[in-house]
């Protein structure tokens, strides 16, 4: 990371140096969380989390090579130097702005209800082919993931694209106050996290707390099809760029060609320029992020053929509709996360297959006093979609179970409360040649379905 001493560090977390001060001046090489992470003069942040205790660890990490730890305790007579602090947390995210604000990177943030990830990998797929580029991996896309991707910005990166997911109001607030982002990019707002923002006028709320600390020269990018981002107007003065496929759109696409399972080709138009390409991986949201990877790309610079190159190179993550070819099956792996736009979406992917189509679908967690309607109404949807096959797994799934009967009589279904108990069952229940989706919350573990697929 960029150079920052411990002097510096003790300011930015509002902290107290315990140590010698021949330290002050030496600078840190990274900051980390886990101390089995650890690198030579890296800082430790001992985060006190639900199974585990970051103070704990503070002497190996000393031992492993670690400059400086930031503590809540006072550990009294140590021969290290530390920097006492309220809240290792706070402290986290104090430090990450004050790193974020010493960088002439431009950041391009992101959020939404469905489609976060993917269009992020779209966003930078498309501006790597221009720009040195820092994505967020994985879901470090939280109060503390955040911060620790800021912490991988280096002074070759010219761009870092942030995904900032949030489930409360003032979440937002506090992730755009460390990403100061140069574009604001939202995808949509559906029914996530209905659990504590209860409506779409509270997601919508939430999510566009990212505008607060925006570059007040920016840009702002919205779904211009989105009902509820399609009318809104930012207090900040900034007026949005909307993409989408209806025409008042600047960022639009026309010509849409399905090609299955093998992506899509479309047509892209924008304010002052149109070009054709393919992109590799199916589903008509990636039309949307493509759309948005567009967007963004002239907004920064990049000429029609580097986006074109950008769309048509991007590669799928895994657990993020990832098509893997098994020796029996063709696995739809896109067990990641779950709400009920995503698995429509979903389902509407695997309903392009030519062979036989099996979803294996398990709860989605966060959905408040509707939790049961919203899993029924995904079963009406698989049932709509002439999916031939579903498995429900999990407790609220047996709503979708419900919802699928509902709609059609004859679908083959089965529901198990447990992984366990279908894959007792999975070899009477799936043939060679299916085409297999397997989708659920992060928390039903599904990959180790996607597992089982691969090892059948």
């Amino acid at each position: 990371m960029k150079h920052m001493t411990l002097k510096e560090i003790t300011s930015a977390c509002d902290g107290t140096y315990h140590g010698s001060p021949l330290f002050l001046e030496k600078e840190i090489s990274g900051v980390v969380i886990d101390s089995r992470k650890v690198e030579q003069d890296s800082l430790f942040v001992a985060l006190r989390g639900a199974r585990t205790d970051g103070h704990v660890f503070i002497p190996q990490t000393i031992e492993n090579g670690a400059l400086c730890v930031l503590s809540e305790e006072n550990l009294g007579d140590v021969s290290h130097p530390y920097i006492l602090v309220n809240s290792c947390r706070q402290a986290l995210k104090d430090l990450a702005e004050y790193y974020r604000c010493s960088l002439h990177v431009k950041v391009v943030g992101i959020s939404g209800s469905v489609g976060k990830t993917s269009t992020k990998e779209m966003i930078a797929s498309v501006l790597s082919q221009k720009y040195t580029v820092l994505k967020t991996e994985g879901n470090f896309n939280n109060e503390i993931g955040l911060p620790l991707t800021v912490f991988q910005i280096r002074e070759e990166h010219e761009i870092a694209v942030l995904e900032m997911g949030i489930s409360d109001f003032g979440e937002m607030t506090r992730l755009a106050k460390i990403a100061r982002p140069d574009i604001c990019v939202i995808t949509n707002i559906g029914c996530a996290h209905l659990e504590q923002l209860k409506s779409r006028d509270g997601i919508l709320k939430a999510k566009t707390e990212m505008l607060a600390y925006m570059n007040p020269h920016g840009s702002i990018l919205f779904n211009g099809d989105d009902d509820k981002l399609a009318g809104f107007m930012p207090e900040n003065g900034v007026i949005p760029l909307y993409f989408g496929l209806q025409e008042n759109n600047a960022f639009r696409a026309e010509h849409i060609e399905s090609l299955g399972l093998d992506g899509t080709n479309a047509t892209f138009l924008t304010p002052d320029s149109q070009f054709s390409a393919h992109i590799p991986i199916p589903g008509d949201h990636m039309v949307y992020n493509a759309l948005a990877g567009t967007a963004v790309g002239q907004i920064l610079g990049l000429t029609t053929a580097q986006i074109r190159a950008g769309i048509e190179s991007l590669v799928p993550l895994a657990g993020r509709n990832h098509r893997i070819h098994t020796a029996h099956f063709t696995v739809l792996d896109d067990c990641y996360n779950a709400n009920p736009a995503s698995m429509k979406s979903s389902l509407d992917v695997l309903s392009r297959s030519e062979s036989r189509t099996v979803a294996i679908l398990g709860d989605m967690f966060e959905l408040g006093d509707t939790e049961k309607e919203l899993h029924y109404e995904v079963g009406a949807y698989a049932a709509k979609t002439d999916i031939q096959v579903l498995v429900c797994i999990g407790a609220l799934s047996r709503e979708m179970e419900r919802g699928a009967k509902a709609r059609h009589g004859d679908m083959e279904i089965h529901p198990y409360d447990t992984k366990e108990a279908f894959f007792a069952d999975m070899e009477q229940i799936l043939k060679t040649g299916d085409t297999i989706l397997v989708k659920a919350s992060h928390g039903m573990d599904f990959a180790k379905i996607v597992s089982r697929l691969e090892q059948f």
